[in-house]
């Protein structure tokens, strides 16, 4: 958890108020979703030289803490 706290901020006057990692105008969800394209880790550290492999890591916790409270109830249609 400390990881999450020093990597990723959010300020509203960064980029709305999303996500970013350590204030770098690099935004979460950016990182999240060039992985779920099949962006490796190791693309994405050689893309955005300032990023940190801890920073990797800290945005895969970041989604999991996100959705780790997230409760799913069904739905009878």
């Amino acid at each position: 958890m400390e990881a999450l706290n020093k990597r990723i901020t959010i300020d509203n006057d960064v980029l709305g108020g999303k996500p970013v990692i350590r204030g770098l105008r690099i935004r979460v969800e950016q990182i999240l979703r060039a992985m779920a394209a099949g962006v490796s880790p190791e693309d994405l550290l050689v893309d955005y030289p300032e990023l940190e492999q801890e920073d990797m890591t800290a945005v895969l916790l970041y989604a999991a803490e996100m959705i780790g409270d997230t409760r799913v109830y069904p739905v009878a249609i």
